[in-house]
């Protein structure tokens, strides 16, 4: 990814220290913590991704190929990104403060288990334009805390409609499906060959 020019974040399981610290020890450059439906769960998120005297993330000292030296605390703690997923109608109520607690970086909405949480289809939720709606409260929570909104879009057709609703920062597939549509064309070219 770094030789690409992007930013390797991963999506743990949970918001459990061990699963963060081995994701940022792993090197990547921030995580992604799912179901946070509360300030205290994103605070327990941020303080994994900081060391002392900022959080309590583990010194493992750790070598990759990507880091071949033990961090430097403070630009460590810098540059680590902390986006906290907001997928349950319990979040979106306390997405306000849930953006506002410091270190995190963004909000990133789950669309999917937002709407099966929320009881409504998929594109029901994403054409919802109304003031109050569950998308509208993300964008705003994050504009009025200055971090950035997120989004799993999956496709491109539902990264756009986010987009209209005002998510920055989108993710418009993921790596398994992109291995097996690349597989599938690899394997549709193979039997064209005769």
């Amino acid at each position: 990814m770094r030789a690409g020019g992007a930013h390797a974040l991963v999506r743990v399981s949970w918001n459990r220290p061990e699963e963060i610290g081995r994701a940022l020890d792993a090197g990547a450059e921030g995580v992604i913590v799912p179901m946070v439906e509360s300030a205290e769960e994103a605070r327990a998120a941020v303080a994994a991704t900081r060391y002392a005297p900022e959080g309590h993330r583990s010194w493992a000292a750790v070598r990759t190929p990507y880091a071949s030296a033990p961090p430097d605390v403070p630009a460590a703690n810098a540059s680590t990104a902390c986006l906290v997923m907001v997928e349950s109608p319990a979040a979106v109520d306390r997405v306000g403060e849930i953006a506002a607690v410091a270190g995190v970086d963004g909000v990133f909405l789950g669309p999917f288990d937002l709407s099966l949480a929320l009881g409504v289809p998929l594109p029901q939720l994403l054409a919802d334009r109304s003031e109050g709606s569950a998308l509208r409260r993300v964008v705003a929570a994050c504009a009025e805390n200055g971090v950035v909104a997120a989004a799993y879009g999956g496709t491109a057709a539902r990264a756009q409609l986010l987009r209209e609703h005002g998510f920055t920062v989108l993710a418009v597939g993921a790596d398994d499906a992109l291995f097996a549509d690349a597989s599938a064309a690899l394997v549709a070219q193979a039997r064209a060959m005769g």
